[in-house]
């Protein structure tokens, strides 16, 4: 009988950079990025219990969340954060106007947080080196941010009224982009939003629609681009097949994909040379005495 070796004398550890979106959409945002061990969040707009159950769903750790940033203080996206902050102790950043914008009891621990200008030098938060530009949004000091770790730079551009010419330079520089699509036009005016509503969002305060956003990545013209993830879709004005519909063009150049409002996305690998979908974690039983194995003779 021939016992063949199952294990090699070494094992190879590779880094690489993954990101999952948490929630995406007007019932709150978490964008999710890991790499080397430590992870970091942009915007938390839901409740720790649900980010919790989120996170089970594709086996993350919460605990590796060392550096949360908020884009604005809307609380679709800052929800959970002082339940976040306070449970796994991360530093938290944001613009001064956001924090004065924002709402008591949304706020964390001021001694865990890091105020920071808007489109000014780049913050380093462990392997994260976090861009940030301002953006046209209804709120005081909003930003978006393109964030760089481990060969790649990946952008969470949402809540952004206009294509602006900040938007377009940042796309062109990501292999991947959170890139907001939020309203079909025709959806929205034939809708049930009051007239108030439909000025707010088109007002270019407001939020992209789905050929804003798709206008944004045809002027960006970028080199490394992979992988488009259309987020913020709204429940009432969009959908994701007219979403996807939109940005059909690109489809042979791009992997497109819409995150849900209502679940966690696959979690993605991201490298300088492309996107790939990372396997479901296979549970393990504590005793792998236990496993049958198949034996050749």
């Amino acid at each position: 009988m021939r016992v063949i070796a199952l294990f090699s004398h070494k094992i190879l550890k590779v880094e690489e950079v993954r990101v999952c979106s948490l929630a995406s959409g007007s019932n709150g945002n978490v964008y999710y990025i890991e790499y080397g061990g430590e992870a970091m969040v942009v915007d938390v707009g839901i409740s720790y219990r649900k980010l919790k159950n989120r996170a089970m769903t594709r086996k993350v750790d919460l605990r590796k969340i060392k550096y949360i940033f908020i884009s604005h203080e809307h609380s679709d996206h800052v929800y959970g954060l002082a339940g976040l902050s306070k449970q796994v102790g991360a530093s938290v950043f944001m613009t001064r106007g956001t924090w004065d914008g924002m709402r008591d009891k949304y706020r964390p621990a001021p001694a865990q947080t890091t105020a920071f200008a808007s489109g000014g030098d780049p913050v380093q938060a462990g392997p994260f080196k976090v861009f940030s530009f301002a953006k046209p949004h209804d709120v005081i000091e909003p930003c978006s941010f393109r964030v760089e770790v481990g060969g790649v730079s990946i952008g969470v551009f949402t809540d952004i009224g206009s294509p602006c010419d900040e938007l377009v330079s940042n796309i062109s520089k990501c292999q991947l982009v959170f890139l907001e699509s939020n309203y079909d036009m025709p959806m929205l005016w034939a809708g049930r939003y009051p007239e108030r509503l439909k000025q707010r969002v088109t007002s270019g305060l407001g939020h992209l629609s789905n050929i804003q956003a798709h206008d944004a990545v045809c002027r960006a013209e970028p080199a490394n681009l992979h992988a488009i993830f259309l987020s913020h879709i709204s429940h009432e004005n969009n959908r994701s097949d007219i979403a996807l519909q939109a940005f059909s063009d690109l489809a042979d150049k791009y992997l497109v994909k819409v995150m849900s409002r209502d679940e966690a996305s696959d979690i993605w690998s991201v490298s300088p040379t492309g996107v790939t979908k990372v396997p479901p974690v296979i549970d393990l039983p504590s005793r792998l005495d236990r496993v049958p194995l198949k034996i050749s003779y």
